[in-house]
């Protein structure tokens, strides 16, 4: 990847759609996944291999992962969050024209979050995905790693970059894998993106740092601007601006695709994203959320 190149990882499918209240049926999530491919976009988070009690919405993953397209060059990625998760992403995998070549695992800097999200300390988390880690690696897939709460935690306050540091440090202490530094409840300023960022980096190297905004506060696109000039080249987006954080009601998700794409092609660099093709693919996440919700027949 050149230096004026930049990765989007698009996370809609997954994170922008797991907190829908309606269940959305396999056949759109499909849709979505496929208007998205025709987008030239090359990474996909598609699904979780999570409890179904916590997470209803993605109950389906495995019946996601053996409707995609696997004649495309594209990176199907899935969180899996224990050992149980990983059994059932090896189960459905066995079933695939090709398997999956990444995985995510995630944790969170700050104890509060952890607790609340995972039922564990962030000590705790580390053990739970650590033999994850470990199959994956032996078997040849990529892992990715989410930190969560990069910046203010809704239980514990501000979170120091020496936290994050940590949070990151025990990712890498499992393998080397690229890590994205998730600010969930979209509280980020520049300056404390920046401050995070370079601690960070004298840990692990700048190009393994991926950058995952909420614009709950209305500053993602600013703070990726501050990891830009930081050096980082990969950030997380959602189309549509899909996803929300359930600790600030009816505030927006996931930093929209489109809205980054905008500002990045507006700087000078390259995407590789056809923007006419992400404009139906925003269509398509839009209606299917109207459709969750009860506001239409998503059939738009």
């Amino acid at each position: 990847m050149t230096n004026n190149a930049i990765c989007i990882y698009e996370v809609g499918p997954r994170d922008g759609l797991q907190n829908e209240p309606e269940l959305i049926p396999v056949h759109d999530k499909l849709r979505l996944i496929a208007a998205l491919a025709e987008t030239g976009l090359r990474d996909i988070e598609v699904g979780s291999f999570v409890s179904p009690t916590w997470v209803p919405q993605m109950a389906d993953t495995a019946a996601v992962l053996a409707g995609l397209r696997y004649d495309l060059p594209i990176n199907y990625a899935t969180l899996i969050p224990n050992q149980r998760g990983w059994s059932d992403f090896v189960e459905a995998s066995q079933k695939l024209p090709r398997r999956p070549g990444e995985i995510a695992v995630f944790i969170s800097a700050s104890e509060g979050f952890s607790r609340a999200n995972l039922n564990c300390s962030v000590g705790d988390s580390l053990d739970r995905i650590a033999p994850v880690v470990a199959s994956a690696t032996a078997m040849g897939i990529r892992v990715r790693g989410y930190v969560s709460c990069v910046v203010r935690c809704p239980f514990d306050g501000e979170v120091t970059p020496a936290q994050v540091v940590r949070a990151v440090e025990g990712l890498w202490a499992l393998a080397p894998m690229s890590v994205s530094l998730g600010d969930t409840i979209g509280a980020g300023t520049p300056d404390a993106v920046r401050s995070m960022v370079s601690a960070v980096a004298q840990s692990v190297p700048v190009e393994a740092l991926a950058g995952h905004f909420h614009d709950t506060g209305g500053q993602a696109l600013a703070n990726i601007e501050a990891c830009l000039d930081l050096g980082l080249r990969t950030f997380d987006a959602a189309v549509g601006g899909l996803g929300g954080c359930p600790y600030a009601p009816g505030a927006p998700g996931n930093v929209d695709t489109c809205r980054v794409v905008d500002r990045l092609e507006a700087l000078g660099l390259a995407t590789g994203v056809e923007r006419d093709a992400l404009a139906r693919a925003a269509e398509v996440a839009l209606a299917i959320r109207s459709k969750a919700r009860g506001m239409g027949d998503g059939n738009r």
